[in-house]
């Protein structure tokens, strides 16, 4: 690693142990709200094979729904999204939880669908020592954090959908909640010459879903698409936005540290690749794929107006390097005893 690329990451991670900090207190803020049948609902052991096991589609969830929240609860859930999330972010997340009553009014059974089935969960305890983490998560959003004492929050996997991905008609007429991440894509295929859109594109055909699904722990996918090796300047800055436009979706100290994990391995090692119809208006899907992380977008149901999106890291999803480093360094001081 570079002493660069090092001095970033150590930059991210002191901003990211602030953001832990003031997480955990946004948390017990919530936890205080509610009545002790709910407090209890809403936590389980860290150790829960549910805290790995993530949703985004519309299903039975554990933990407390805004439904059931008062008024000062749901404030203090908004405020710990908020600050989990850059303005950008949390816009998105506002915008997908309305697409449930946009849904309501075009489907057949939308009478299912409903902004108030989004469900907040605590795994452990929030601790400045302790491992614990928590999760936000209905219909497509799965939000997941992990935190491992005063060390930097863990926040993938992180899931994004939108549905429509465009609104079509009704006071909602014209809403993009994820038009960022599907005109960043779009943007650097357009960019790419005839040849390098030979190899970027790497399948005729979607395969009607984010290949990884809701995996608790992903190995990388093939080698598919073209290297960021094989792309000039002006090229090379498109692909890089199209990674931030993920990574930013998340506080600064959160979306720095993905970025630096990002930045790691060998520009031979980062990837874009396409695959369905390079026409917009049809099904559609890319993937970002480097040493340590994959992107994943799909826009395979609904003729395309349909989108799932995806931030996977190899051996970061759920904290499990983050707690792998914790229980090390842990091992250390007793040793050191």
């Amino acid at each position: 690693m570079s002493r660069l690329l090092l001095a970033a990451l150590l930059a991210c991670l002191a901003g990211g142990a602030l953001a832990q900090a003031g997480m955990r207190e946004s948390v017990e803020r919530v936890l205080a709200t509610l009545p002790a049948p709910l407090r209890a609902q809403a936590t389980k052991p860290f150790e829960d094979r549910d805290r790995v096991e993530w949703h985004y589609t519309p299903r039975s969830r554990n933990g407390v729904s805004f439904k059931e929240m008062d008024k000062p609860a749901r404030e203090a859930t908004h405020a710990l999204l908020r600050g989990a999330l850059s303005a950008t972010g949390y816009r998105k997340l506002t915008n997908i939880i309305e697409l449930e009553l946009v849904l309501r009014e075009i489907e057949t059974f939308g009478w299912m669908r409903d902004p108030e089935r989004y469900h907040l969960t605590v795994y452990g305890t929030p601790d400045a020592a302790k491992r614990w983490g928590w999760r936000f998560e209905g219909h497509h959003l799965s939000l997941n954090f992990t935190l491992a004492g005063d060390r930097p929050a863990a926040d993938t996997p992180s899931f994004f959908g939108a549905n429509p991905a465009t609104v079509q008609k009704g006071a909602n007429k014209g809403l993009r909640a994820l038009g960022e991440e599907h005109d960043a894509g779009w943007a650097l295929l357009d960019a790419l010459g005839a040849e390098q859109r030979k190899e970027a594109v790497f399948d005729q055909r979607t395969f009607g879903e984010i290949v990884t699904g809701n995996q608790d722990k992903v190995e990388p996918l093939g080698a598919a698409g073209i290297s960021a090796a094989k792309l000039d300047e002006k090229q090379r800055a498109l692909l890089w936005n199209l990674i931030e436009t993920y990574a930013r979706n998340f506080e600064p100290g959160l979306a720095e540290a993905r970025l630096a994990r990002a930045k790691q391995g060998r520009a031979e090692d980062l990837r874009f690749g396409w695959a369905g119809s390079t026409a917009r208006g049809k099904p559609h899907y890319y993937r970002v794929q480097g040493a340590r992380f994959l992107i994943e977008y799909d826009a395979s149901q609904n003729d395309g107006n349909h989108i799932h999106t995806v931030w996977r890291d190899f051996g970061g999803d759920f904290g499990r390097d983050l707690l792998r480093e914790h229980y090390s360094a842990a091992r250390g001081t007793r040793h050191a005893h």
